[in-house]
């Protein structure tokens, strides 16, 4: 990039909260800076404290950015479902301030769920952590991050530090919840044929023909349910849109001059099925629950007249694994129970998606464990990711099952009177003074040379960095005074300092990290369009090695039949291992919330031929199934070990390194 050749406006100031002089507000006239803005401002301070709370392996931080324009929308574990207050599951990246969900209250020694309510709602980018429980749930989190566990809160993982000792999860720790969530459904052509013949079936009467203009009529009182009905009456069937829009009066009534047009379409349509699709099933019973559905805060009911219509339901549950029963009494009395605890509702609401309140009052039942959530490993990722929370008025919500602790961490941006989302991205906070700075501080008596992590919460080399440079002066100070650090990015643009990095190698420790997602340009470009070329990062990865930097390398997410395969996987793995990787992963692509559906209509829009493999490997949740899993280890395994071999080389350093500093300093006061 040739800096020299750009426009620098800088006509604004603004003062922002905790600097004593007012930023200088720069725009850049480049494609990289389109609508964003730089506030150049001069620090007290660039050593940050770690919180006490946070369980990452280091203690102090450096970031010279403040927000980042690395929006890369792969690495987000915004796809963490939350319980809402009417039984349904939603993203927790989804989620807006005012949002009503599931917290829990602690009365006497028992847990009860409690509606609560949103009160903000922000994302950062730190260190994160796999938890995987042995009922399969998977939690992609902040070290620490908080669940309550049967002998109490637990932060992910341990401090650094035996002074900053707090309790943690290990394996074998199990957690409170009623297990992972069912995945959405599928709402596609057999979804909405499923659902019509469940709606009609569940309404009619065994010996009532079944007609539209009966629904239509029938349904109005259920206002929650008569925008999707309308909706599915116009975008299912053989009739075209416009005839059914003016059959119906758009939704709104029955043009009975049209009535006989429709009747055998509609027939058509909720004619019962031959061999019926996972999707159709789950249709049927969202529908019928709309029509004749309820629950009384222990099962699920399902009432129809007809006992065609009750097999169906009985067959339908059947299938997904539910234990079901038929309650005696007269023939027009019976019902279809859903049996098992409050998981196993919810299982049936997520998994069928009624349009109604599945499940209307979740407010006074008590929180159980009724599955197997015993923590079977917590691995580090060894990426910072954009990690999202919620605070709300319990301190608690439900995350995929499990009771979880609103997180301490907060996103810098939210004590600028910046918001925490696109503000992060397109409002750069520059520290021009950093380099000084540092140098002052890395000379004070109280500082002990502790190991310092840098590109934590931002990337300190997105590509404004080429303009700053300040990375420079940075790496200069740190060399100078032989200070333990290390640095996570996704730019090769660090190559620039290599000289310096070596410098500090060869007196102190040193390490790098970077991801690469994919080779494919079209995948890059879809989801780290603002980052550098995967395989510019690959010759980083390789280059920092020979020059004796150890550098490790994460391969996400792996999707079947679109990047899977052997011989794509291998050529990276083996570009890595070529390129000296001291650590090589891969982690099998996620389904859940509206991410699935989006993907869903990706296949179907591109790869058809995917959408049965697909159906098959997620129908009973987001995540791939354990066989595919271990493929994906077996695709991307190497000569190493590194999880267990990073944490104890970690460990070996910091204990190297306290040896050579000697008592421990008094904490040291900071402000950003």
């Amino acid at each position: 990039m040739r800096w020299d050749e750009l426009t620098v406006d800088a006509d604004e100031a603004r003062q922002l909260p905790g600097y004593r002089d007012p930023a200088v507000v720069r725009t850049f006239d480049a494609p990289e800076a389109l609508d964003t803005r730089f506030y150049e401002v001069r620090a007290k301070t660039v050593i940050n404290r770690v919180p006490e709370q946070s369980q990452v392996p280091f203690r102090w931080t450096i970031n010279p950015y403040r927000g980042c324009s690395h929006a890369c929308s792969y690495c987000v574990s915004g796809d963490t479902p939350v319980l809402m207050a009417d039984g349904r599951q939603r993203a927790v990246a989804d989620l807006r301030r005012g949002d009503a969900i599931v917290g829990t209250e602690l009365r006497g020694n028992r847990r009860y769920y409690v509606s609560t309510v949103v009160l903000d709602h922000w994302t950062t980018e730190k260190p994160a952590y796999r938890v995987t429980l042995a009922d399969g749930t998977e939690l992609v989190t902040s070290g620490d991050h908080r669940f309550l566990s049967r002998s109490g809160w637990r932060h992910v993982t341990q401090a650094d530090d035996a002074l900053e000792r707090r309790p943690y999860l290990s394996v074998g720790s199990r957690l409170v919840g009623g297990g992972p969530f069912a995945s959405a459904p599928v709402k596609n052509e057999q979804y909405r044929r499923g659902y019509l013949c469940g709606l009609s079936h569940g309404v009619a009467g065994e010996d009532e023909a079944v007609e539209i203009p009966m629904i239509l009529d029938r349904m109005r009182v259920g206002s929650e349910v008569l925008p999707q009905v309308e909706r599915f009456l116009l975008t299912t069937g053989r009739s075209s849109y416009d005839r059914m829009f003016a059959a119906t009066a758009g939704g709104r009534g029955w043009n009975t001059a049209a009535e006989g047009d429709y009747v055998e379409p509609f027939l058509d349509v909720i004619r019962w099925p031959v061999a019926p699709s996972d999707e159709w099933r789950k249709g049927f019973l969202a529908g019928l629950h709309d029509a004749c559905g309820y629950f009384d805060g222990k099962k699920v009911s399902l009432s129809p007249d007809d006992p065609t219509v009750i097999g169906w339901a009985h067959s339908c549950l059947s299938h997904f694994g539910f234990d079901v029963t038929v309650s005696s009494g007269r023939r027009e009395q019976r019902s279809v129970l859903v049996n098992g605890p409050l998981a196993e509702q919810l299982r049936f609401c997520h998994t069928v998606d009624p349009a109604g309140r599945a499940l209307r009052v979740l407010d006074d039942l008590p929180v159980k464990t009724t599955s197997d959530t015993a923590v079977v490993s917590i691995e580090p990722l060894g990426l910072a990711m954009r990690l999202y929370d919620i605070t709300t008025g319990t301190g608690d919500f439900i995350a995929n099952g499990v009771v979880s602790h609103n997180c301490f961490a907060r996103p810098t941006h939210t004590y600028l009177d910046m918001n925490a989302g696109r503000d992060f991205e397109k409002e750069i906070v520059v520290k021009v003074n950093a380099p000084e700075v540092l140098r002052a501080q890395l000379g004070k008596p109280s500082w002990k040379r502790e190991h310092i992590a840098m590109g934590t919460n931002t990337d300190p080399y997105q590509w404004v960095e080429g303009r700053y440079k300040l990375m420079r002066g940075i790496w200069e100070a740190l060399r100078d005074f032989r200070n333990p650090c290390s640095i996570l990015t996704k730019s090769p643009l660090l190559l620039r300092d290599l000289d310096l990095m070596k410098e500090i190698a060869e007196r102190t420790t040193i390490s790098a990290n970077l991801s690469i997602p994919t080779l494919d340009e079209k995948t890059w470009r879809a989801t780290e369009p603002h980052t550098p070329n995967p395989r510019a990062r690959i010759e980083a990865v390789a280059e920092l090695n020979r020059a004796g930097i150890p550098t490790g390398v994460l391969i996400a997410p792996l999707m079947p039949g679109v990047n899977d395969a052997p011989e794509q996987v291998e050529e990276i793995v083996r570009l890595c291992e070529e390129a000296g990787a001291v650590s090589i992963g891969g982690i099998a692509l996620h389904l859940r919330g509206e991410v699935r559906g989006i993907f869903f209509d990706w296949l179907r829009a591109k790869r058809p031929d995917l959408i049965p493999r697909y159906e098959q490997m997620y129908r009973r949740g987001a995540y791939a199934p354990p066989s595919y899993r271990e493929e994906v280890a077996r695709l991307t395994r190497t000569t190493s070990n590194w999880p267990r071999r990073y944490l104890r080389d970690r460990q070996e350093m910091e204990e190297r390194e306290r040896d050579e500093r000697g008592p421990e300093p008094l904490p040291q006061p900071t402000l950003f």
